[in-house]
């Protein structure tokens, strides 16, 4: 297991310059992670192991085995509410008298290693176009100024030319921050699609899966309906048909196991989970950003903030002179220079940016 999933580690690597949020780095690299984990893990179990196993009488076992994976099972909705072991054999698994209508099918489980898979590559596509975009612009005006020891006097040849670059390309970074920000929207417009499709993939089940999940336990023992069991089934019906001796389609009737079903009601209980709180932490992400747009008082607080060594006095200057672009590379050069370095960086370009606009006029 560890030879199967150790190459996902590369995902976990610290990085020496950050261009992104940790909210953005949880949606990419982590959650990129988990979903491979997940599809490596099902795929092992569903193609190494025994997905299913069927009972029938008259026929080889292996046959309806492979017939019932490849075609469906399928399951009795009404015969959860039913007491197993004298009512049911199974949590529903009844006779279904012919009634096509009444039968529940389940067709998915065979696709959820690439489903989980397509998902895992879908949550990193704006990492993807946020790499490309960005084109290592953070790590060529860094210098290799995030580590302060070095030698006097090439830090300050570098700190000379990272402020000539910020002062020679004032007002040119704003599509640089906003494809950023659209990165970040687009990792909240893929999570909530995602959970539609997922909705969509079980049938309309998953969107309350975690909920019904969490008051499971709160429920009388003689009044439960495990709702793991109700989306992913371990026990199910299937019919196989063929032809007798004289020519008569004969139809039998096998109870089949889906041991792999365990496994996937514990990863989907999981991804329910994680994506709502990752929803959650990304509608917040974008709210900050909003405020950061929008709140141009803002960002002097958080200038200050993300570096206690700054003057505030920096800080205002650099919050009032600037616009958004500016303002959000320098943001992010504090979270990456050494900070005696970004202090005295900070502190020059305060004296030496002008204003943007002279007729009083306050730019984005």
């Amino acid at each position: 297991m560890y030879k199967l999933l150790g190459g996902l580690k590369d995902y976990f690597k610290r990085q020496d310059i950050y261009t992104d949020s940790a909210v953005f780095r949880l949606h990419n690299s982590f959650t990129t992670a988990l979903l491979l984990a997940c599809s490596l893990i099902i795929t092992a179990t569903q193609y190494v192991g025994q997905p299913i196993s069927c009972i029938v009488n008259g026929i080889p076992t292996h046959v309806v085995n492979t017939f019932c994976w490849i075609s469906s099972t399928f399951t009795m909705p009404d015969a959860y509410k039913r007491e197993v072991g004298r009512e049911v054999a199974h949590p529903g698994v009844a006779n279904d008298f012919n009634d096509e209508d009444a039968k529940k099918y389940y067709t998915y489980y065979q696709w959820v290693c690439f489903v989980l898979f397509f998902q895992a590559v879908a949550c990193y596509v704006p990492k993807f176009l946020w790499d490309a975009t960005e084109g290592g612009l953070m790590r060529s005006i860094v210098m290799g100024l995030n580590i302060g020891i070095c030698r006097e006097d090439e830090k300050c040849a570098k700190k000379q030319a990272l402020i000539e670059y910020v002062l020679k390309r004032l007002r040119r970074h704003k599509l640089y921050v906003l494809r950023y920000f659209a990165c970040e929207a687009l990792c909240f417009v893929n999570i909530i699609v995602q959970l539609w499709m997922m909705n969509r993939f079980f049938d309309g089940e998953f969107y309350a899966y975690g909920w019904k999940v969490l008051k499971f336990s709160e429920v009388p023992q003689d009044q439960r309906l495990d709702p793991m069991v109700y989306v992913f089934p371990r026990v199910t019906k299937c019919i196989f048909y063929k032809y007798g001796a004289s020519g008569t389609i004969q139809k039998h009737d096998s109870l089949c196991i889906l041991p792999l079903n365990i496994v996937n009601e514990k990863t989907y209980i999981f991804i329910w989970f994680w994506f709502i709180i990752l929803a959650t932490m990304l509608l917040g992400l974008l709210i900050y950003r909003a405020m950061i747009i929008f709140m141009p008082s803002f960002r002097i607080r958080l200038l200050n903030t993300i570096n206690r060594l700054v003057p505030r006095e920096a800080a205002e200057a650099i919050g009032q002179k600037t616009d958004l672009g500016d303002w959000w590379v320098i943001y992010m050069l504090g979270g990456n220079l050494d900070p005696p370095i970004f202090k005295d960086v900070v502190a020059e370009l305060a004296k030496q940016i002008e204003p943007p606009h002279k007729n009083g006029k306050q730019r984005l």
